[in-house]
């Protein structure tokens, strides 16, 4: 007798084999979902440096100090910004740090040299 269609067996094994499949690709998701959220504050926090950055280079000269201030971004994300300034001859080094957390603590760091 020739069997017609798929046993109770065949129907089962295949769904164990889609099961563990997607849940592979389930904890993929998670994976990328919090690498994407990460890029997206990385970009912010590079932002908001050089844009702080942008800022110092248009002030007087002898104007420039170090500092610091906040800012929330539109993701609710707070940002901490603070800038040394240290001066060597007729130039100036800032080091620019911005910190912030999500679930961990985040920092990056941008240095720039303004000359008079």
């Amino acid at each position: 007798m020739k069997p017609n269609g798929f046993t109770l067996l065949e129907v089962l094994i295949a769904l164990v084999i889609l099961s563990i499949s997607l849940l592979a690709l389930a904890g993929l998701m998670v994976t990328t979902t919090g690498n994407n959220s990460l890029g997206g504050h990385l970009t912010e926090a590079a932002t908001f440096a050089q844009d702080r950055l942008e800022q110092l280079r248009v002030i007087p000269w002898q104007s420039i100090a170090s500092g610091g201030d906040q800012i929330t971004s539109s993701s609710g994300i707070n940002y901490t910004r603070n800038w040394t300034v240290v001066t060597n001859g007729n130039s100036r080094t800032v080091t620019m740090t911005i910190n912030w957390s999500d679930r961990v603590n985040h920092s990056i760091s941008l240095a720039s040299v303004i000359s008079q």
